[in-house]
């Protein structure tokens, strides 16, 4: 198993954006060692972040985001924040052949457009 390098985790933690910091404590705190979660609870505290606003946005994500298990949200495929939405993407050999279709999962900055009504897309 990889060992943690808390002092290249601090660093990354100071340069990540407070809505990450957030989104790693909360949605996706299973994946997480408990020594990592320690520092970003105090550099949250740092930032003025405090527990009712954590909890605020910790029910936020679980109104909102798809959940693959406890304390693990889906991410979304184009980025690193929660998923609040699942497509489907088809693979296909050479860009032509369908092989099969696997999930794909979209925050919602990312979310593809829905087809109107009626209207043909192809």
């Amino acid at each position: 198993m990889l060992e943690l390098d808390l002092e290249r985790l601090k660093s990354t933690l100071k340069q990540a954006p407070t809505e990450d910091l957030l989104d790693r404590l909360t949605a996706f705190r299973a994946g997480m060692e408990s020594e990592a979660l320690e520092l970003i609870e105090a550099e949250l505290r740092a930032r003025g972040v405090n527990t009712p606003q954590i909890r605020a946005h910790e029910r936020k994500r679980q109104d909102e985001a798809l959940w693959l298990g406890p304390g693990q949200a889906a991410r979304c495929c184009r980025c690193t924040r929660p998923a609040v939405a699942e497509g489907r993407h088809r693979v296909r050999l050479f860009w032509l052949v369908p092989l099969f279709t696997v999930p794909r999962y979209y925050c919602a900055e990312h979310l593809p457009p829905t087809p109107k009504k009626g209207v043909n897309p192809g």
